[in-house]
């Protein structure tokens, strides 16, 4: 069961936190009613939506997203004597209800009721539904996690969910893994994500960013040094191999690493021995070790920069962290992750929400520095205040990349020629006004959209980045400013 919570409580949230995932369910949790209003209307398909009565979140506002989550089961927190009043308020919309302060058992019972009313209301839409899809089919499964240090795993594309998966099943294995992916898509976080579900979960995660400094000092860096082993050691200093014994090891960027730095590496991974600088006895380690690179590892290893014993001897197990442009289900939902966690200084006020035509924007766009610009822009267009000019710079985006685009494909299309061809060009205009159309109708709801098309969600996305589709107002745009 997917659970959308809107909780003011800090307390509040941490303890329906726990019950609800300890119980197995997934939960999606939204900083304001509007927000949670942006992800309803963007394909979160939430079994149980829950809402705090307290302020700031006003009754008309819990009205409006109780319209939004129409076809969810609401579930109201409020305060001790309040239920009645609320339940005539708000009646027939809301089902469940739950009084502060809460107590786990209660929450539990509730989980149990809304189970059951998820499963009534799936079993009556495919009766009546008997020409499509039975409602909840498709829904879409988000996985949220919390990881050390602040970080979180966040994951609604396929692909993202197959490595979470993967994750599971190799996190007890005790073999290195190689992470590979573009520089921004969150490889430290897959890093991390192991670490917490492996058996040296309780001890020290330690990360070596092996790009950040030269090879003689990454030497010491890694395995540490003797006093008096060079000028300026004046005392014995573990290295980070010491540093992670029985725990994990990330060596981040292992792809810029030197080539004496891979041969000295690659001896330590096969015995497990070391040398401090300056020692004369080695020293031994239990440490699972974990690489990352954004290199091209097959293009490194045709020109001899990384070695191909210590690729084989990393690549056991090997993690691809596909590009935020592969996975554009991630984005609506790493957008509020992000707002979430702004200060709440920056997300005071109803523009701590990105608009559907921003949204729209975001989704086109291919976010080449992936996760990490997505974050960047999400912080600048919060902390600015003003949504048109954000969606004015990435359309100017979306709109240079296209041109750039269209003139090496023009001048393919020239070279073309016979019937298959215009055929198929045909076909896909065809195609392209077809999708168009239906986008428009349902006000650029794509699962809407996607269901009137009679396609799967992922298809329709995928024909809308083929295609090169955008709203009426992103075309507008562009012939205002001459493009």
């Amino acid at each position: 069961m997917l659970v959308l919570s809107v909780l003011r409580s800090a307390e509040t949230r941490l303890l329906l936190s726990e019950v609800i995932e300890s119980a197995g369910h997934k939960l999606v949790q939204a900083g304001s009613c509007d927000q949670a209003e942006l992800l309803l209307n963007n394909g979160v398909e939430a079994d149980l939506v829950i809402l705090e009565s307290s302020s700031p979140f006003t009754l008309p506002a819990l009205h409006k997203t109780l319209r939004t989550a129409s076809k969810s089961t609401v579930c109201i927190v409020c305060g001790p004597g309040e239920q009645r009043t609320l339940g005539k308020a708000f009646a027939p919309g809301v089902g469940l209800f739950l009084e502060r302060p809460l107590v786990a058992t209660d929450v539990s019972i509730m989980l149990e009721r809304a189970c059951d009313a998820s499963t009534a209301k799936r079993e009556l839409g495919c009766r009546n539904t008997a020409n499509s899809v039975c409602p909840g089919s498709e829904a879409t499964e988000v996985i949220r996690e919390e990881l050390a240090d602040g970080r979180y795993f966040l994951a609604a594309a396929p692909s993202m969910l197959r490595i979470y998966r993967q994750v599971q099943l190799l996190a007890d294995v005790d073999a290195p893994v190689l992470i590979l992916g573009e520089s921004g898509t969150g490889k430290e976080v897959i890093a991390h994500l192991i670490h917490k579900h492996s058996r040296r979960a309780e001890h020290r995660f330690v990360n070596v960013n092996c790009a950040a400094l030269p090879a003689d000092l990454l030497e010491s860096e890694l395995f540490g040094y003797h006093q008096g082993a060079f000028t300026g050691a004046i005392k014995d200093k573990p290295g980070k191999f010491e540093l992670a014994h029985r725990g994990t090891l990330l060596l981040d960027e292992i792809g810029e690493m030197s080539a004496p730095m891979q041969a000295k590496l690659l001896h330590v991974l096969q015995d497990g021995q070391f040398n401090r600088l300056g020692a004369r006895e080695s020293s031994r380690v239990d440490v699972r070790v974990l690489a990352a690179t954004n290199v091209q590892i097959e293009n490194a290893l045709a020109e001899k920069s990384f070695r191909e014993d210590l690729y084989y001897r990393l690549n056991v197990f090997t993690i691809n962290v596909p590009a935020l442009r592969e996975r554009r289900e991630d984005i609506p939902y790493l957008i509020e992750e992000t707002i979430c966690r702004l200060p709440e200084t920056l997300r005071y006020g109803n523009e701590a929400v990105f608009p559907t035509r921003l949204m729209d924007a975001a989704m086109l766009y291919d976010w080449h520095g992936n996760v990490r610009e997505l974050r960047n822009f999400v912080t600048r267009t919060i902390t600015m205040r003003d949504s048109d000019t954000a969606v004015r710079e990435l359309e100017q985006k979306i709109a240079e990349v296209r041109l750039e685009d269209e003139e090496p494909g023009r001048a393919l299309h020239a070279q073309k020629s016979g019937m298959r061809s215009v055929v198929r060009d045909m076909k896909d205009r065809a195609e392209a006004q077809m999708i168009q159309e239906a986008l428009e109708i349902s006000g650029w709801n794509r699962r809407h959209a996607a269901k009137y098309l009679n396609i799967s969600y992922r298809g329709l996305l995928y024909k809308i980045q083929q295609h090169g589709l955008a709203p009426k107002s992103l075309s507008w745009s562009r012939t205002a400013s001459g493009i």
